[in-house]
Order: C-alpha cells, then structure tokens, then sequence
C-alpha cells in the first residue's frame, strides 16, 4: 500500500519550511491527499519523485524510511560502480543501500543504474569468483542484499494505473537467477506496466497457463543459465507458440542466449540489455494506448 506522510515529516526531512512544503503543493509540484478528517498527507511515491525531479537535497532521509546517510554519497554512474563493487564484496548492506537509493534519487533512470552499475559489478564478481579471488558465498551474499534493495526501491515507485497493460515474466526450469527478472520487472513498473514476475525455475507448462489465464500483453523471458541445451529450446519453444497462438510479443534477455541459441529460438525481440528493453516496451506500451 502506498505510505503517505504528513507535511511536518516532509519538510523536516528536505530542510525546508512548511510554508515552503505548502507552496509546492498549491503549485501541483507534490500531490495531496486529504484523510476522512481533512488533513494534508503526501504520498511517498510523489515527495521522491519530486526530489529526483527538482534534484532537492533530503537531509533526513530516515522520515521517508530511506536509508540514514542517503544524498551523502557520489552519485556518478562511474563511481558507484568502484565503490558498491567494495561494499558488496564486503557484504555491507546498509551501504549498498545508500549507494543505490542515492544514484536513484540523484535521477538516474533504473535501466542505466542496473546496465551500467549493477551488471557491470556482477560480471566483475563473477569474474573473481571463477579466478579463485572471491569466496562464492560472498558472491551468493551480494546477490541477496542487491536482490533485497530492488524489492525496496519498488516499493518507491509511483503507483501504476489500474488498467495499465500487463506484463509477466519469469525465468525457465534450472535458472535460478532472481536479479536479472527483479530488473526487468522494476524498469517495466517505471515505464508505466502492471509489471509481475512469475518467479524462477518454472517449467513451460505453468507459463503457458499463465498466458492463457492472464493474457498479458508482453511477456518476458530471462535466460541468466542453461543447464541443458536442448532441453531448452524445447521447453521455450512451447512457449513461444502459445504466446504467439496468443498474440503476445515474448521478449527474451539474458547472458545465456548465445548467437547460436538464439537462431534455434522463436521470439518476437531478444535485447542485449535494459535500456533496449525500455525502448522496445515504450513502443509497445503507446501502441496499447492508442
């Protein structure tokens, strides 16, 4: 449910007045509500969207239920990269929070912060883990705290409209990577789509039902592994013909997807990453409101 503050809390946590806080609002730059006794509450979603917009500064960010030294930090794409690489290979969750909230805040959009910063850094530990230079329960570790931090920042987005298009996603049977889908489904949410991921290890039977019961207007697949190559390209070639039976554009994704994969598949796109994503789901989107 979307939390809603008071204007008192909004304030102290921005550094500015309250007469401050109320011209915003008269001036439609953060929406109100009134509760059943008339008074003002902000909702959360709107305050953060305002301070990403207007590049406010909060110098309280524990009243928005943000992490205590957020706005403290570099909030370059470069340099977050070098410093959230330490703090992951350190397990420091707190700072791992700070770190990407801040670049969050600081306006840059969540495809370029999970492209540029967070699959940059997981290509780097999976790379020392594979050297021998990094223990895999720490790599297992940084997998969980980033996994934990996107479910946050959903919870920051604005709430999507009640009959926006729907789009489910998943990950097939022995891929068990959560962040790549977590990712798609937040830059999905931020485009404006009733977002959904399915979850992971899930055989084709389940998603085909899926389609059928919910007729989503764009599905997504994430292919992080693949244990058995012909295994898959059976399994996801079900699905393509049921998503095409249905109409349903399937967009595929994800590191396993080889040239050679590929050609063996039927899809209606395949991105190389996020920011192709949103692009080609942007297209999709005006075309359903049209």
């Amino acid at each position: 449910m979307e939390t809603h503050l008071s204007p008192a809390q909004v304030a102290r946590a921005l550094g500015v007045s309250e007469s401050s806080l109320k011209r915003w609002c008269d001036q439609g730059l953060i929406p109100i509500v009134r509760t059943v006794g008339g008074h003002r509450k902000l909702p959360l979603t709107a305050v953060l969207s305002f301070v990403r917009e207007r590049g406010k500064r909060v110098v309280e960010p524990e009243l928005l239920g943000l992490p205590a030294v957020t706005g403290r930090s570099v909030v370059t794409l470069e340099r977050a990269v070098e410093t959230l690489t330490g703090i992951l290979q350190n397990s420091e969750t707190d700072q791992a929070r700070r770190v990407v909230f801040d670049l969050y805040l600081a306006g840059h959009g969540l495809a370029a912060i999970c492209d540029q910063v967070l699959a940059v850094i997981f290509q780097r530990l999976g790379i020392a883990w594979e050297c021998g230079e990094l223990e895999i329960y720490r790599e297992r570790r940084a997998c969980e705290i980033v996994y934990r931090v996107l479910n946050e920042l959903a919870l920051t987005l604005p709430p999507v409209e009640s009959d926006a298009p729907v789009a489910l996603g998943a990950t097939l049977q022995s891929d068990y990577y959560q962040i790549p889908s977590a990712m798609v489904e937040l830059v999905l949410r931020e485009q404006g789509w009733q977002a959904r991921s399915l979850g992971c290890n899930l055989p084709a039977a389940t998603l085909i039902a899926a389609l059928r019961e919910q007729r989503p207007k764009l599905f997504w697949l994430s292919a992080s592994h693949v244990s058995d190559t012909s295994t898959f390209v059976s399994e996801f070639n079900k699905l393509a013909e049921a998503a095409q039976e249905l109409k349903i554009p399937i967009i595929l994704g994800g590191r396993a997807l080889t040239p050679e994969l590929r050609q063996q598949l039927v899809f209606t796109a395949c991105c190389e990453n996020l920011r192709e994503l949103q692009s080609l789901s942007l297209t999709l989107l005006q075309a359903e409101k049209k």
